[in-house]
């Protein structure tokens, strides 16, 4: 095989003996695929780069994973792929043995669909991250509520800047901690201000210095 790398061959030969057939026979299958791929080691297992991150596969004390870069782009008319996260990190399960791959045919194709999107530049879109909305315990609510100016404040605020009161005050270890803590926050947040008010004005009044 060419572009191959010695990394490779170290990690196959230092994982178990159910394990070594299989890292070859996919490696194999790759580079039929792939002639031109090349072998890497990243985050301590091996890896096949054509023009850009193509697939991966590791070893680990009782399974093998496989998986794709760009699998949610491939075309898997023969139900071969997993979603992660299903006892593998992978996308084609927990594989123990040779016998648990797909079929060579299936694989082959799926590795060809691999590189034909890293050659045509195709790439997974991202999906918008999901903003977390944060949710006050009822005794936080209640003070709030209490609170006109306060309460509108809060509401104003992105909810990362919420979490932190929330945080702040439901995280205290006493009682009387938690009390002074919300009375604080009701105050500070009436007033418009983050939670590290105090800090960001003095970083401030230095910078003027």
């Amino acid at each position: 095989m060419q572009n191959t790398d010695n990394r490779v061959d170290q990690y196959i030969a230092k994982s178990g003996d159910f394990a070594k057939p299989v890292l070859e026979h996919l490696r194999t299958l790759v580079h039929k695929a792939c002639p031109d791929v090349k072998e890497t080691i990243k985050w301590s297992f091996p890896h096949f780069d054509y023009k850009g991150p193509l697939c991966f596969m590791a070893s680990f004390k009782e399974h093998c994973a496989f998986g794709f870069w760009k699998s949610t782009l491939l075309d898997d008319k023969h139900k071969a792929l997993k979603p992660t996260g299903e006892g593998a990190m992978g996308h084609l399960g927990k594989i123990t043995s040779v016998k648990d791959l797909p079929p060579t045919k299936v694989l082959l194709d799926l590795i060809k669909q691999a590189k034909k999107l890293n050659d045509e530049g195709k790439k997974v879109e991202k999906k918008p991250a999901v903003k977390k909305i944060a949710v006050p315990p009822d005794f936080f609510k209640a003070a709030l509520k209490k609170n006109k100016k306060a309460s509108e404040n809060f509401g104003l605020f992105s909810p990362s800047k919420q979490r932190e009161y929330i945080e702040w005050v439901t995280q205290a270890k006493t009682g009387p901690t938690k009390e002074k803590r919300l009375a604080d926050s009701i105050l500070w947040i009436s007033e418009g201000k983050p939670l590290n008010w105090k800090y960001m004005a003095a970083k401030k009044s230095a910078a003027q210095r």
